[in-house]
Order: C-alpha cells, then sequence, then structure tokens
C-alpha cells in the first residue's frame, strides 16, 4: 500500500486519508474509497491533490479483511456485527462463560500488527449482548498473504460461549451456637445473587449441626432434589478428614480437590457424588466480593466439568483484588435502609437554544429544571441536587423553594463530566446510588424515579438504565461502587464507555418516551408546545 499525495485525477481506487470539507459545503469521510464521483468533486473543487491510501494489486480492503476473520470465528451463542471502519464488534448472544483460545489469538496478533484482535479473558462470566471480543485491521487495506495466514489457522475453535444452565441447588449451612442467624441468612442472600444469571435458584436450604451425621443426613435428604449441592461449613475445612468432606464421602461421594491457588478462595472443596457436583464452600464465599468460590461455580452453572489440573492452573490471575468495577453484589436491603441521591445536571451553555438558557425555557407553564426538580423531590430518593453553571442564577431562581441543594461547577465549560464530578463529590458519605438526571428532559415523572430505585433495590450493584422502545436514555441509576469511575471521565462524555465495558452489570428499565426527549433545540421545544 501506498500512503501520501496524489492528484485528484490519479487518486482513483484509494482511501481517502483524511476526513475534506469542499468549498461548497459536502463533506467526504475518512476512508472513503475513491470513485469516479469522488475525482469529479475534487477536481471541480479545484484540490491540486489529495491524501491517500492506495492498495496495491492483491491488497484486501479493511472491511472485507476484518468480516472474513468473523466469519471463520461465528459459532453459537455470539452474535457478529457488520463491519465498519476495518473493525467487527462479536457479543455474547446468551448468558454464559466466555472461552477463548490464548494460543490463536496470540496467533493471529503475531501474523501482522495491522491484523488484530482483542477479547475478555478466558472464562469470563457475561450476560446476553455483552462485548466479548474485537476485530480491527488498523491501515485501509492489508496483504492478502497476511490475511490467508490468519484464515489459515483453527479460527472455528477459537471462540465458545457455554451458555448458563438452569439448575436446581441445595444449599446446607452447618450451624454452632457461635454463629450468628442473620450471617447465614446472608449467605443465602449472596448466594441468590451469585446464582441469578444463570436463571438457578435455591430449591431447598437445611440448617443442621456441625458434625459428620447430621451434614451426611442433610446431603441425603437433599440429593434427590437437586443437580448440585453447595455447603457451607460453621467453621472453615481445615483438612481433608474434617466433617464436610467426611460426611460426602460417606454419602457415596468422591473428593475431586480440597484447596486452590486463589485468595481468597483457598480452603475450597470440589466433590462429587455420581454426576452431582458438590462445593465445600469456603468462608470467603459468606461475602459479596469475588472468590475463588465464583469461579467454580460459575464453570459448573455453564456445564463445564471443572478437573484438578483446571484448579491448579488457577494460580495466575488468582491474587484478587477488589477493584470499583468488579461485581460486588451485596446484600440486598430493605427500602428504607436504600439511601439514591439524584443529581440533576443544569450547567451546560445551552448552545443549540440559541440565546436562551433552556433550563428556564417553559413547558407547560413551568421552567423545565423545575419539572426535574419536582419530579426527584416527589419521588423516593433521599437527597436532590443541582448542579449549575451557565446562567446559574437564572436556574437557582427556577427553582425557588425547592429543597434542592445547589452545586456550583466553575469548570462547566470544560463539559458535562465536570458537572457530573462536582455533583458525586457533593454527596453524603452514606449515599449507597445516585440518580443522573438531565434538567432537559420536563416529562420524567416521579414514578418513573421510582421504577428505577425499585430495580436498583431488585438489583444490588447493577447499573440501571432507562430506555425508549429498547433504545437506552436517561435517567441513569449509578451504584456507589463505580463512582470512582464515573469522578476519572474528561470532556464533554458521559458514561456509556463504562456501561459497555459492565455489560453484564446493566439492567434496563423501559420508561417510554420520557427516557429520550430532552427539549435542547427550538424546534424540539415548539413541538412539544404545539402537541400540547
Amino acid at each position: 500500500m501506498k500512503f501520501g499525495s496524489f492528484k485528484p485525477e490519479e487518486s482513483k481506487g484509494g482511501i481517502l486519508a483524511h476526513s475534506l470539507k469542499l468549498p461548497n459545503g459536502m463533506r467526504i469521510r475518512k476512508g472513503a474509497l475513491i470513485d469516479d464521483a469522488v475525482v469529479d468533486q475534487l477536481v471541480g473543487a479545484g484540490m491540486s491533490t489529495v491524501t491517500i491510501a492506495m492498495p496495491d494489486e492483491g491488497d484486501i480492503l479493511e472491511d472485507v479483511a476484518a468480516s472474513l476473520i468473523a466469519q471463520q470465528l461465528d459459532a453459537p451463542h455470539i452474535k457478529i456485527e457488520d463491519a465498519s471502519t476495518g473493525r467487527v464488534n462479536i457479543f455474547a448472544a446468551s448468558n454464559g462463560v466466555f472461552r477463548i483460545s490464548t494460543k490463536i489469538i496470540n496467533a493471529i496478533n503475531k501474523v501482522d500488527p495491522g491484523i488484530t484482535i482483542a477479547t475478555l479473558p478466558d472464562y469470563t462470566p457475561v450476560n446476553q449482548g455483552r462485548l466479548i471480543a474485537t476485530i480491527k485491521i488498523i491501515p485501509y487495506a492489508v496483504e492478502s498473504q497476511s490475511l490467508e495466514a490468519v484464515l489459515e489457522l483453527d479460527l472455528a475453535s477459537t471462540i465458545k460461549l457455554h451458555g448458563f444452565m438452569s439448575k436446581r441447588i441445595g444449599m446446607i449451612s452447618s450451624v454452632l451456637p457461635t454463629l450468628k442467624q442473620s450471617v447465614v441468612d446472608k449467605t443465602r442472600t449472596n448466594l441468590e445473587y451469585r446464582l441469578a444469571l444463570s436463571g438457578s435458584s435455591i430449591v431447598e436450604e437445611v440448617r443442621v449441626g456441625h458434625d459428620v451425621t447430621d451434614i451426611s443426613a442433610a446431603i441425603s435428604k437433599l440429593s434427590p432434589k437437586c443437580d448440585m449441592l453447595i455447603i457451607f461449613g460453621a467453621s472453615a475445612i481445615s483438612d481433608i478428614a474434617d466433617c464436610i468432606p467426611q460426611a460426602i464421602v460417606n454419602s457415596g461421594g468422591e473428593i475431586t480437590r480440597f484447596g486452590m491457588p486463589v485468595d481468597p478462595g483457598n480452603l475450597m472443596l470440589l466433590a462429587g457424588i455420581g454426576d452431582m457436583p458438590v462445593i465445600g464452600a469456603p468462608g470467603c464465599a459468606r461475602s459479596s466480593a469475588e472468590n475463588g468460590f465464583d469461579w467454580v461455580l460459575q464453570r459448573l452453572l455453564a456445564g463445564l466439568t471443572v478437573t484438578v489440573e483446571d484448579i491448579a492452573g488457577m494460580g495466575v490471575g488468582g491474587l484478587l483484588m477488589e477493584t470499583g468495577s468488579r461485581p460486588h453484589p451485596r446484600e440486598k436491603q430493605k427500602h428504607s435502609q436504600e439511601k439514591t441521591a439524584a443529581i440533576i445536571l443544569a450547567a451546560g451553555q445551552s448552545r443549540r437554544m440559541g440565546d436562551r438558557n433552556k433550563m428556564i425555557v417553559e413547558i407547560n407553564g413551568m421552567p423545565m429544571v423545575r419539572h426535574v426538580g419536582e419530579a426527584a423531590l416527589d419521588s423516593c430518593v433521599s437527597e436532590t441536587h443541582v448542579v449549575t453553571g451557565h446562567m446559574q442564577q437564572d436556574v437557582v431562581d427556577a427553582l425557588d423553594g425547592l429543597q434542592i441543594t445547589q452545586i456550583d461547577n466553575p469548570y462547566y465549560k470544560a463539559g458535562l463530566s465536570t458537572s457530573l464530578i462536582c455533583g458525586i463529590k457533593a454527596l453524603s458519605k452514606d449515599v449507597t446510588s445516585t440518580l443522573v438526571l438531565l434538567g432537559d428532559m420536563p416529562f420524567i415523572t416521579s414514578d418513573m424515579i421510582d421504577r428505577l430505585v425499585e430495580a436498583s433495590s431488585q438489583n444490588p450493584n447493577h447499573i440501571i438504565v432507562s430506555t425508549h422502545e429498547g433504545k437506552r436514555g436517561n435517567p441513569v441509576l449509578w451504584p456507589r461502587g463505580f463512582f470512582d469511575e464515573l469522578c476519572s471521565i474528561q470532556g464533554d462524555i458521559g458514561a456509556r464507555h463504562i456501561m459497555a465495558a459492565n455489560q453484564d452489570r446493566v439492567i434496563e428499565v423501559e420508561l417510554g418516551k420520557a427516557a429520550s426527549l430532552d427539549l435542547d433545540t427550538p424546534d424540539a421545544v415548539r413541538m412539544v408546545e404545539e402537541k400540547g
């Protein structure tokens, strides 16, 4: 491929390297294939030279190359998007455990620097719609020999998605006088959360004394009703001859492995009674934080066999460090214990509205930002804040008399992200989540807000997103675990990239047209006024 400046008459068949705006106002996008019509436009505009990438004979254009690779990677339970700008995104078409051949991915990326593929880590649990891999052809075209070398690899076995199966789970909890019942209750709640993505459920829970006889009896009682048994001990398993492994053996079971190179999770026991898996859960599995128990449970729920070799291979990456973006299922709280704060973003410069500040434009006789403020105050949120900047006093006056905390954003000209950061930093320390509202969406009601908060109660630690006919809009409710990431955003952008990276933690709530109708132009306001 030749890259450089060409006369328009010599550029046919090339690919435009930079977007061009012609004197007549017409724009030719970067990456456009130059044909006779484009040549005529360039000549007619008086262009003397144009910077292009000219493919050599045999070169394969970026979208074609990306599509050919993607076709070979196709597999059950995945969805492949059409190629665009040399990129093909691959998504999970169902909930399950993602498997990837590291060897083949490395081989692909080794063939040619211009051909790349990036994926989630092996054994990642995913939900339907999550991005699992992306193919990107970096130049505008690649040599046919490079593409052929990639296609000769065993691509058909590279990506697999093992769909979760809905399983009947039996839960056994051994108890001692020193173990509080509230701890066992919380353990069950966290286990239910872990099972939710697979559609599995606890069919029966038995609480028994912490001895071989009682645990053996519980195993005998639950085994005929279950596809898997999970045993939580009042005391951690300390030896292969401890009461939980001994009770499994006495019940006709066989120990697969005791101990794993994942921390937390070292003291996990994996066994089987016939074809039924049995897990002796480590103490850390009572917690909502990710641990080695999750790794084994997820694989079993996807129908994968977990071997001694599998567990032995978990050491690299097995030192788990907690991060704000990792799923931390927490105990479902009673509604009164939750504390959701509303942040109304009203600092923007309203450039598309002309010389008017859209926040104070009246809709049905009231400034639109006041509609949003009153909806938040009439809802179940615990506190409401508004972030102001452009024409600050006008916005404050529009909210006069409402019990809303006003936060000044002196950096509002730097973009929406600065207002979001100001709002989050002003929240009370005991706030568990925040609902981000836009001040120019006056048709969001208190009932809609309550539905989002209720969805958060039912799906703790998830991002709750409003939709209109399936398309995502606003407002969005964020759990505290994402606050640090939200505060790292820069410029005039939202947080869609954070949602994209955490598709397995996004819950959509259909609100209707109100979720997509933001009134940021005179035409939009006029249309609403005409409809009454």
